[in-house]
């Protein structure tokens, strides 16, 4: 008998996966993902990645605002009489109730080394605490959040100044890689899963805007892995004569001065232990990325500039 697969999923994370499936033959019989979201201002709707592929795909979905207390969602999956669920950073709470509606359960593919980093923000959290390491792992799903089984992991190491994006893509490639054995094997009851150390557990907070600010009393390699963990979104940042500067890329620096100094008209700033910031590019608030080279020709931040940490 044909199996049947649900596939939740909403950003650019989950697409390559479910493009993975599809083109290697899984019978994916619905798409789960977010509804579309309103432009900040209101003017445009925004559809999710993950709806854009299924349209192109051809490829059944569904855009529920939420499944709690949603009996109709609820009666569809009954009456679908699925073989597994696979969640890729869904970003909705998916109900106890619904998680028996599959003969194999619903399995998470998340962004950490669990039970390191459960929650919202793995791959972030994991680059701004400067880890060596990064990965997915393949659990299933239970009521308390990430704490379910696993299946399997997959590591990757962190380079010195990769990116957020950098590293999703990577873990986006590696999961549609490696989902489509850990389906097979699940199908066929061949998968084990392992209970997670709930004592070793470690939790990603969704990042907050203001985690964006850098403190220049802080080491270089702290304010280097804020600047590539909240890359793109929501960014590190300074302010200066009351302006927002959001810094897109930098490495360590060479030069030595005081914290927050501007040492030298290449945008080199100083920070704790004689070490420094070199950025690289930059964006002042309402205007467009530039090259480090382009920005420092018109700018009122010169070499000797003093930019605060309030």
């Amino acid at each position: 008998m044909l199996k049947k697969i649900i596939f939740m999923g909403t950003p650019f994370f989950a697409v390559p996966i479910l493009k993975s499936l599809h083109q290697n033959g899984y019978p994916l019989s619905v798409i789960y993902t977010q509804p579309p979201q309103k432009s900040q201002r209101g003017q445009k709707i925004n559809k999710s990645p993950v709806q854009g592929i299924s349209e192109t795909l051809n490829l059944e979905f569904r855009s529920p605002q939420t499944l709690i207390d949603n009996n109709d969602e609820y009666q569809f999956l009954k009456n679908l009489e699925a073989d597994l669920a696979i969640v890729v950073a869904y970003g909705q709470i998916i109900p106890k109730e619904f998680l028996s509606l599959t003969k194999k359960g619903f399995i998470n593919i998340h962004g950490s080394i669990l039970p390191k980093w459960r929650g919202a923000a793995p791959i972030q959290r994991s680059i701004m605490n400067l880890d060596s390491e990064v990965g997915i792992s393949i659990m299933k799903i239970v009521e308390k959040l990430d704490s379910g089984p696993i299946s399997n992991i997959y590591k990757i190491k962190l380079g010195n100044n990769e990116n957020t994006q950098e590293i999703s893509e990577k873990l986006s490639l590696l999961a549609a890689e490696k989902i489509l054995d850990n389906v097979d094997d699940i199908l066929a009851d061949k998968a084990k899963f392992v209970d997670q150390d709930h004592l070793k557990a470690t939790y990603a907070k969704k990042i907050d805007k203001s985690e964006g600010k850098i403190n220049w009393n802080d080491e270089a390699s702290i304010i280097l892995g804020k600047i590539n963990g909240l890359f793109p979104s929501p960014g590190a940042f300074f302010i200066f004569n009351g302006e927002r500067y959001k810094i897109l890329k930098a490495e360590i620096g060479k030069g030595v001065g005081k914290n927050g100094e501007v040492l030298n008209n290449e945008l080199e700033i100083g920070c704790s232990n004689n070490q420094s910031i070199k950025i690289l590019e930059i964006q002042r608030q309402g205007k467009k990325s530039q090259k480090i080279e382009e920005f420092m020709l018109g700018s009122q931040i010169k070499k000797g500039s003093l930019i605060p940490n309030v």
